[in-house]
């Protein structure tokens, strides 16, 4: 599961607009809206904002040398 279905569902449970759930994290609906619709590219802190009402967090995975040859 990527972080746009994990929103969206997440949001869903908790019977949540967009605009409802940017208010509760603090953060812009336009910032939802571009995890919800996969964006490439997002900010770790904002994302990890949102995520903590849901008590989780997102960060690094170390990957093991042979995940690379």
């Amino acid at each position: 599961m990527n972080f746009s279905e994990f929103l969206k569902s997440k949001r869903a449970e908790l019977n949540l607009n967009q605009v409802e759930l940017s208010k509760k994290a603090g953060v812009g609906l336009r910032f939802i809206r571009d995890v919800e619709q996969g964006k490439k590219t997002i900010r770790l802190d904002k994302l990890n904002q949102v995520l903590s009402l849901f008590g989780c967090e997102a960060g690094p995975v170390k990957q093991s040398a042979r995940n690379y040859t």
